[in-house]
């Protein structure tokens, strides 16, 4: 209720990707329960005009770990069976860098 815009990265983003746009997230985590929720958060948000900022690329792997084939996926592609993802891409953080440098005040989780 009190912010602008909202950075949602990490597992949860996998999540918000699948249930929001249907893109294929491999082996990402995944949060059953939390998915049930995606659908009323986006719709809040929609209402108060939050921006909900998501990775549009990501940094996935063949396994966890070194020793894993590293590549960049895009949303449009997904992430495909036997990968993970693991981090934003490098469009990603362009797009978390410039929201995080027009905000006044941060609140940071996870």
């Amino acid at each position: 209720d009190k912010v602008d815009k909202m950075i949602i990265g990490g597992g949860m983003a996998y999540t918000f990707r699948k249930i929001n746009d249907g893109m294929p997230i491999g082996n990402s985590l995944y949060d059953e329960e939390g998915a049930k929720i995606v659908p009323d958060i986006m719709e809040k948000a929609g209402k108060l005009g939050v921006e909900i900022i998501l990775p549009s690329d990501f940094v996935i792997s063949s396994e966890y770990g070194e020793g894993g084939e590293i590549k960049i996926a895009t949303m449009a592609e997904g992430i495909p069976d036997g990968f993970e993802g693991l981090d934003c891409g490098p469009a990603s953080r362009a797009a978390n860098e410039q929201a995080v440098m027009s905000a006044k005040t941060i609140i940071w989780n996870g």
